[in-house]
């Protein structure tokens, strides 16, 4: 007799397995970037250097993403993930090589972070899309909620971690780990089955060359306000927060001379504070009406996140910021997240999500580019003795290295705190669960109201 063959994963299986070798994936990412911010840090001793590794990263992401959407949408969505991790796996090996041939300068980074984000801009709308067709539309809101566990897991772990392993192995061992952990997230989606989803109407209408595709998804979004407006809301909050999060790490490293414990307890805070939103966010699901979790987590990130970290003077109230800090991130991410498959129809995702991703991101490079120059040239020297804004403000941020930082990042706190309240300021956006039909519904009833 034959011994009986065993089937690929599927479904709801097929997304728990590409999960987990997510987990592993994540928390080698994770820990190389600690690594390499504390490098960078130490080469440097200024905020841009930082800043600008993380721009040139997260630029080509955002700018690539209608290309890549259109792609995706054509392409095996598994292979598709595939090619992107292993891309990042080959940044990684670069650098790497460059470390231990004593040859690494900053600006290697800025390279790597460019070439990883292209192929990064593939991996969210393939496996975006992928979800889709793999879990049921009831479980998008605990689905995305496991993404975002996934996620802080890795931010809990990672500073800890590559803390105490930079001390025994250093860099170089530390960025070893994260090849040997992208090795794992690549076997997982191999053994799984990702079905390609069936042709719906809007597929076959928006069928055409590959720039025309790639213009699809700003269409189809143009076309319905609502969700114009929901992305139109994260792309001011993206800027804002952008700022705040790209100066938290030279922030503490300045005002702590450099002290790496203190940096890892606030990023393990973050870490924590995204564990226990996504663990709510998968045992919740999220609200009825989607809205309301990306328009209040706007609101609670800015409010209790970053304004008590510009405002903190040590790691303890700095790790209570940064806890509420992600607290909110899964809750809103998740949220919209299923907003938007519940929305589009899974045969185009990759073309709306990909642009949906641009209209909601573009905003966060500019703050990215502006973060360190902010920080390096107007708000620090302004806070020094002497400077323009020392005499009213020295009482509130101090007025050592790292406190026109703070400053800066308390007044990007306030500022985010606009983007959830121009949201439901607006009725097509605070609406936008009912106004908009599923794509699965029987009868639509469109989407009449412009955004005002």
């Amino acid at each position: 007799m034959h011994a009986p063959k065993l089937q690929a994963p599927t479904g709801m299986t097929a997304f728990v397995v590409i999960w987990l070798g997510q987990v592993f994936s994540l928390l080698g990412t994770a820990m190389t970037r600690f690594a390499l911010t504390i490098w960078a840090f130490q080469e440097t001793g200024e905020a841009t250097a930082l800043a600008l590794v993380g721009f040139f990263s997260f630029a080509p992401l955002v700018i690539f993403s209608p290309i890549a959407g259109a792609l995706v949408d054509r392409w095996n969505r598994k292979l598709v993930m595939i090619l992107s991790d292993l891309a990042a796996g080959l940044a990684t090996i670069v650098i790497l090589l460059l470390y231990v041939n004593g040859r690494l300068e900053v600006w290697h980074l800025y390279v790597a972070g460019a070439f990883a984000g292209i192929f990064e801009s593939f991996q969210f709308p393939a496996f975006s899309a992928a979800m889709s067709v793999l879990v049921p539309k009831a479980q998008y809101g605990r689905a995305n909620g496991l993404l975002s566990l996934a996620e802080s897991a890795a931010a809990i772990a990672a500073p800890v971690l590559a803390g105490i392993l930079l001390r025994m192995i250093g860099v170089a061992g530390v960025m070893t780990i994260d090849i040997v952990t992208f090795t794992l997230a690549v076997t997982a989606v191999l053994m799984v089955v990702v079905p390609q989803p069936q042709r719906s109407a809007e597929g076959t209408a928006a069928a055409s060359n590959i720039w025309r595709e790639a213009l699809y998804g700003f269409v189809y979004i143009w076309r319905r306000k609502s969700l114009l407006g929901v992305q139109l809301t994260f792309a001011i909050s993206n800027f804002f927060t952008s700022i705040g999060m790209v100066l938290i790490a030279p922030m503490v490293l300045a005002r702590t001379a450099s002290n790496e414990l203190a940096l890892a307890a606030v990023q393990s805070a973050m870490g924590i504070g995204g564990l226990v939103g996504g663990l709510a966010m998968t045992v919740w699901g999220g609200p009825k009406h989607r809205v309301h979790g990306v328009l209040l987590g706007f609101i609670g990130s800015s409010l209790l996140g970053l304004i008590p970290l510009g405002l903190g003077r040590n790691a303890t109230v700095w790790a209570i910021g940064a806890f509420w800090l992600l607290f909110f991130f899964p809750i809103t991410n998740a949220s919209n997240q299923a907003l938007w498959q519940a929305k589009v129809p899974p045969d185009v995702q990759g073309r709306v999500f990909a642009t949906r991703r641009l209209i909601a991101q573009i905003s966060g490079p500019l703050g990215i580019l502006l973060a360190g120059p902010l920080a390096d040239r107007l708000f620090e020297p302004a806070m020094r003795p002497g400077g323009a804004l020392h005499p009213l403000l020295a009482p509130f941020f101090g007025a050592g290295h790292g406190a026109g930082m703070a400053l800066l990042i308390v007044i990007v706190g306030i500022l985010g705190v606009s983007a959830g309240v121009v949201g439901y300021l607006v009725r097509a956006i605070r609406e936008v669960d009912v106004l908009l039909a599923d794509h699965d519904a029987e009868t639509a009833t469109g989407d009449a109201l412009a955004l005002s």
